[in-house]
């Protein structure tokens, strides 16, 4: 690695977006000016991630990349990572041989979304309730989806230092006394259950089944857009009970997350979830449950909470790590393949 190791971050490059359901790719040209937008695939039709590649982006790109960042739903950890909510693993040593990549990068998927923090457009921002923001603070992302991601990101010296964690995978603690209700059914026999279970995709039907189980009537709907449809229509109450109550808990964790970080620079909530039931956001509760943090409920107020709606966010975040790759204090190490790194193994 070298000092200026920025300054090696040239030519085009293929940025991948890997979460348990979707698979989003752009393409950043050479000269940073221009970005190439593929459609958005799904994890399930390809085998691994080699395949979407070679067969749904090289032959639609305008220009070859050099280089590939991915940001991807697991931890980095060795040389073959495998996704948390899907069956694709990543090897890169096995993407460099097979495309001739210069160099591969791994950051987990809501380290971009940090990334994104710093440059995602105030149009893309929706503000949910007060505080008022120090540009110059710690700022917590995080979000629902397939899973529960966590990130947060320090300004330092004018440039950003993301810092991943495994932040959805911290326990659930139940407040009230229907969450009390409610817990054996989320918790079937298990010793846990972890924030994720409760606030992702699946955490709806989670919700859903626990609230139908303790009201004592049969479940008729049997996923999340179901049951946000129905929320949304106004047709089912336990339906509209089960997304208060996923905002409920939203909420509460995103203001455990903004005293962990003191993000006085916000909190940012990302993800494909939130911004699809946006309407359904009482935004005077939220708050409420966001700043019921006992003495340090004044802290909270403070703190401002923003909604990010850019479809592709992490692509963004990742955008601009390719274009000013000398904003951002990247840890490279056992994150970066090269192939440089792999002749220097072979000889050896």
């Amino acid at each position: 690695m070298t000092k200026n190791f920025h300054e090696e971050l040239s030519g085009a490059f293929l940025l991948g977006d890997i979460g348990g359901t979707n698979a989003r790719f752009s393409v950043v040209s050479a000269d940073k000016e221009r970005v190439q937008i593929f459609p958005t695939e799904k994890t399930a039709d390809f085998q691994n991630i080699d395949d979407a590649i070679e067969q749904h982006i090289l032959p639609l790109a305008e220009e070859y990349p050099e280089n590939l960042i991915l940001a991807v739903a697991a931890p980095i950890e060795g040389n073959i990572i495998r996704m948390t909510n899907c069956h694709w693993s990543i090897e890169p040593e096995v993407l460099i041989k097979r495309f001739n990549f210069k160099r591969v990068i791994l950051i987990n998927d809501f380290e971009a979304q940090a990334l994104a923090v710093s440059s995602v457009s105030k149009t893309y921002l929706k503000t949910i309730g007060g505080g008022t923001q120090n540009p110059f603070s710690s700022r917590v992302v995080l979000g629902p989806g397939t899973g529960l991601g966590v990130a947060g990101i320090a300004s330092c010296n004018c440039r950003f230092l993301p810092v991943t964690s495994e932040g959805g995978h911290v326990d659930f603690a139940p407040h009230t006394a229907r969450d009390f209700s409610l817990m054996p059914y989320f918790l079937k026999g298990r010793n846990r259950i972890s924030a994720e279970k409760v606030l992702s995709g699946g955490g709806f039907l989670r919700i859903y089944n626990a609230i139908c189980a303790v009201d004592g009537i049969t479940p008729s709907l049997e996923d999340a857009a179901a049951i946000t449809g129905a929320a949304h229509e106004k047709s089912n109450k336990q339906a509209g009970e089960t997304v208060h109550l996923f905002l409920t808990y939203l909420a509460r964790f995103a203001g455990d997350f903004a005293m962990i970080f003191k993000a006085h620079g916000g909190v940012y909530i990302g993800g494909g979830i939130v911004p699809k039931i946006l309407s359904l956001l009482d935004e005077a509760h939220f708050r409420q449950e966001f700043e019921d943090k006992g003495r340090h409920k004044r802290i909270l107020e403070t703190i401002p909470i923003y909604v990010m709606t850019h479809p592709r966010a992490a692509l963004k975040g990742m955008e601009a790590l390719a274009r000013r790759p000398q904003d951002y204090m990247i840890d490279y190490h056992d994150r970066l393949w090269t192939n440089e790194n792999k002749e220097a193994r072979k000889k050896k």
